[in-house]
């Protein structure tokens, strides 16, 4: 007799009641019970109810039954952006097992959340030296080497953790993740369909609801090339002036053949963007709705995904462009939201000139004399790594972005946290405004041999752009800091080059 996952989880619950009645807390069947309707519970996406299964269970749980209990509190914390509480869950597991694979690959999972990539690759690694079967160590490095742009190493390790793992549908969504990056969008949406397929309750999940359009999406565009050029368009450097508008890198454009507009050149933006106006005028037509985050207190946002047939900046022209279109458009706000074009979606490295004034775009820019070079990851945005009064952090590179800034989490944990008063502040993002902001000065910044020693920085609401990219953002560095160099954002040999023009 067949009985459904709802009528089930209603008997786990009635034995759970009638194990807590008996007094049966510390008795090991009592966490096997506890654990049972945890795991039903996961699969039902009720991660908050999870995590006090997974709680309950650790009570007189044998050393196995423990181990279950934390990696199953680790998954659910992840999944709910908790990533500071899923690090310290994975560590007792680790502490506990320190030869255990599994326990050393989900520490490494955590410390990826954490932003700390290099650590969590170097596990990555010593996973596999220790055992090549271990599919999450395989998982784990494909992320870590599509962070580097190295694709095909990429894909090859993320499809050997679907080898051995072919029902994880999170190996499958990052398999699609890397053919997206590298422009393969049918395997792309192959890869997605077969992650929905494994979701629980894929006709009512809001995860597949969110996967099916972003799979109609990369399949509208039918045999067409996305991010198409010309040969000779491909292989030169664009270089085009820019005037500086309140501190936003502005270039001279045009969509669809249309009349010239101003684009911000925003590193920080995952994708092209254009307001509903341009859109309409320029006759860009949306294809689906997709999820957007940013500094403010919407947070996630529902906007149009939609594709441009043409765009042009100087002298380079690309056809089938993504663009995200500001539609609903955000309201109660000082000014209109602006058109940002972002190269580095295009998987196109830039050099800006903050002395003459130039932008240069290409597949490949020249390598030349840095001060400073910083490696970057590029997990949908690019990345260095700073400290923050001596704590690791990993900052977004964002040209779109005015000043520094930390996280409210990593503010929250400084182990050296300044003695003074927070400064309410004004700040408006691409969410819209962000109550919570303030200045807090006295803080110690440092980017490899780059120093900035007692200096205010804003703390911004960050929880909202670290769920959707599924790491802790740390922090932003837009203007105040990047305009002191020149800067070169290679992707090709993922570095950030820097020469001081001050």
């Amino acid at each position: 007799m067949h009985i459904g996952l709802r009528p089930l989880l209603a008997v786990t619950a009635a034995l759970v009641a009638l194990s807590v009645v008996t007094g049966r807390s510390a008795d090991p069947t009592y966490s096997a019970v506890q654990l049972q309707l945890a795991d039903l519970l996961i699969a039902e996406e009720r991660f908050p109810e999870a995590l006090e299964a997974f709680t309950r269970a650790k009570e007189g749980a044998t050393a196995s039954q423990l181990f279950r209990a934390r990696r199953g509190t680790v998954l659910s914390m992840l999944r709910l952006a908790r990533f500071a509480d899923a690090r310290v869950e994975a560590d007792a597991a680790l502490a506990e097992a320190p030869n255990d694979p599994a326990a050393i690959v989900m520490y490494g999972d955590t410390l990826w959340a954490a932003g700390l990539f290099d650590e969590a690759e170097q596990l990555f690694l010593d996973v596999l030296a220790r055992d090549p079967t271990v599919a999450r160590g395989h998982h784990g490095l494909g992320k870590s080497l599509m962070s580097l742009n190295k694709n095909d190493a990429a894909l090859e390790a993320a499809q050997k953790a679907l080898a051995l793992s072919p029902r994880d549908g999170e190996f499958h969504h990052t398999v699609g993740t890397i053919y997206k990056r590298m422009h393969r969008y049918e395997e792309a949406a192959v890869a997605f369909g077969n992650y929905v397929n494994l979701l629980p309750h894929k006709d009512q999940s809001q995860r597949a609801a969110w996967s099916r359009a972003q799979i109609r999406f990369l399949r509208s565009l039918g045999r067409r090339v996305p991010f198409d050029m010309e040969p000779d368009v491909v292989g030169q450097l664009h270089t085009v002036p820019f005037r500086l508008v309140r501190d936003k890198i502005v270039v001279k454009g045009s969509v669809n053949g249309h009349r010239e507009i101003d684009f911000v050149v925003d590193t920080g933006a995952e994708q092209t963007v254009v307001s509903r106006e341009v859109a309409r005028a320029s006759n860009v037509q949306p294809v689906v709705y997709t999820l957007s985050a940013g500094v403010g207190e919407v947070g996630l946002r529902g906007l149009q995904l939609g594709w441009i047939d043409s765009i042009e900046i100087g002298s380079l022209k690309m056809e089938n462009v993504p663009t995200l279109i500001k539609n609903p458009p955000l309201t109660g706000i000082p000014k209109r939201e602006v058109e940002s074009f972002s190269p580095l979606a295009a998987r196109l490295s830039l050099t800006v000139d903050y002395e003459r004034s130039q932008l240069t775009i290409g597949r490949k820019i020249p390598r030349d004399p840095a001060d400073v070079v910083l490696p970057l990851r590029q997990h949908r945005l690019v990345t260095v790594r700073g400290t923050v009064n001596d704590q690791d952090a990993s900052f977004v590179v964002d040209t779109g972005g005015e000043v520094i800034s930390i996280s409210s989490h990593t503010a929250s944990t400084l182990s050296r946290r300044p003695v003074v008063r927070h400064l309410p502040l004004r700040v408006f993002g691409s969410s819209g405004w962000d109550p919570g902001a303030f200045l807090l000065p006295g803080i110690d910044l440092m980017f490899n041999t780059i120093t900035f020693p007692n200096y205010p920085v804003v703390v911004l609401d960050l929880k909202a752009p670290s769920a959707l990219l599924g790491f802790q953002v740390g922090g932003i560095i837009g203007h105040n800091f990047l305009s002191r160099y020149r800067v070169a954002i290679d992707l090709e040999e993922s570095v950030v080059r820097l020469k001081d023009i001050s």
